[in-house]
């Protein structure tokens, strides 16, 4: 008997020793890694270059409405990837970007340009990310997260498996109090749409200052979604707990109706149920490339790897364009894109056997320089490649902030695909840092939101 307590009193041990990482391997943060983890060194060939600390804050010129200027619109594509060169490079695209060559193989491209390791994020974040390594841990089968205190970002910068690996894009920095006003489009198959304009508010709890600290203990952020567009949905308002644990404690929804004038739970908000406006086209944990709680899958770090994946999308969110510039059938204008080399963690999920969920196997590609997921491909019961996720990120660096300029996700059975994530026709771009109050993410607050 003495012998078994022994033994699980070792793998309890060995288990606390993988969970966060010792203070050796910690102090590589800023020296061999980057103070986010990420390689510093480039690759052998060069092709991707050794990260000197991204780029600087004035980078660019700011706009009015507070657009950037793209700092690298002289460049052009290095090459253009199309379906009669694509098996030449098969090898550095996901299985999804293959197929979507094959699906519209007229008109889909990967312009790839050179490769800019822009990112870089404020000092009191690189404090939290060795704080995060020092000391936290999965919890509950890696669902959870403890010792996840004060500003809490990139829970595991040194990651051991592919759940610490999705952890990091759950737990990225997006800037702090952040507010947007954007746009989503379903077209059909023809390119038609109707845009669904959302105006958004992400709130972290740490800052807001009348948060009750007790409250905010297992919330990561608050979320609030208005529809002001088209006028048959304008006045619907969603407020989600985004809760770090959702297995101890689901992920918290409600929703008010404009045209009953209710405030209902919404517990339809998470894994697979059906997204915001989005004609079947997108699950809620779709949202952001990959959000909510992991649960319902087993996730394999495969490994590290190079692809051609969106970056540095600049010239897609450029304020003189129109929707109708970027929606096209079958896929987003690809002339406007920007792909570059980088270095990526690759992850596959599967779902567990006790468990459901419409994607059986999501195969992710997360960057390894802001820990944002850069492209999915998800597969449905049958096995049968289903929809293709792209994520276009920018790196803001008047706030030293990455994030998505559009995120796409392709049907490549259906031939239709959603894209959200667009703001070039609206008037201001993100707003960071905006004050925010306890009493505006609380279901009584809904009410006051909604207007028809």
């Amino acid at each position: 008997m003495r012998k078994i307590f022994a033994v699980m009193a070792l793998s309890l041990l060995a288990a606390n020793v993988m969970a966060a990482v010792s203070p050796d391997e910690a102090a590589k943060l800023g020296t061999t890694l980057t103070p986010v983890g990420a390689e510093k060194s480039g690759n052998a060939d060069g092709s991707i270059p050794a990260w000197t600390g991204g780029i600087p804050k004035n980078a660019g010129a700011v706009d009015s409405k507070g657009f950037l200027a793209d700092p690298f619109a002289s460049e052009k594509p290095l090459f253009v990837i199309t379906a009669a060169t694509v098996d030449k490079y098969k090898d550095k695209l996901s299985d999804g970007q293959v197929a979507m060559f094959k699906r519209y193989p007229e008109t889909y491209k990967i312009p790839v340009y050179p490769t800019h390791r822009t990112v870089n994020l404020p000092p009191d974040i690189y404090e939290s990310i060795k704080r995060s390594a020092l000391n936290v841990k999965a919890i509950n089968d890696g669902n959870g997260l403890e010792n996840f205190t004060g500003n809490r970002y990139y829970a595991f910068p040194i990651p051991k498996n592919g759940v610490e690996v999705l952890w990091n894009h759950i737990t990225r920095y997006h800037g702090g109090n952040l507010r947007r006003i954007i746009t989503q489009a379903t077209p059909q198959t023809n390119g038609s749409y109707t845009p669904i304009r959302f105006e958004e508010e992400v709130a972290v709890p740490q800052l807001i200052p009348d948060m009750d600290p007790a409250k905010g203990a297992n919330v990561l952020t608050f979320f609030k979604q208005s529809v002001t567009a088209p006028a048959r949905l304008a006045g619907n308002v969603l407020l989600v707990h985004e809760t770090l644990d959702q297995v101890k404690e689901p992920r918290l929804a409600w929703i008010y109706n404009a045209g009953q004038r209710r405030v209902r739970r919404a517990p339809q908000v998470a894994y697979d149920g059906p997204g915001t406006a989005s004609d079947g086209l997108r699950t809620s944990d779709n949202f952001d490339m990959f959000s909510g709680a992991p649960d319902r899958y087993d996730w394999k770090l495969v490994g590290k790897k190079e692809m051609y994946i969106p970056y540095n999308s600049y010239k897609l969110d450029q304020p003189t364009l129109k929707y109708d510039d970027i929606i096209k059938a079958g896929h987003i204008n690809q002339d406007l894109t920007r792909y570059e080399l980088h270095r990526v963690w690759e992850v596959v999920g599967t779902v567990k056997p006790s468990e459901r969920h419409i994607y059986a196997k999501r195969h992710m590609y997360i960057d390894e320089d802001s820990w944002q997921v850069a492209l999915v491909d998800h597969y449905d019961g049958r096995g049968q490649l289903w929809r293709v996720a792209e994520g276009h990120a920018q790196f803001y660096y008047n706030h030293q902030t990455p994030a998505y300029t559009v995120e796409t996700l392709y049907d490549i059975i259906a031939g239709r695909y959603l894209a959200l994530g667009m703001k070039n026709e609206e008037k201001s771009s993100f707003v960071f840092g905006f004050d925010a109050r306890a009493a505006d993410y609380t279901p009584a607050a809904l009410r006051a939101e909604g207007v028809r």
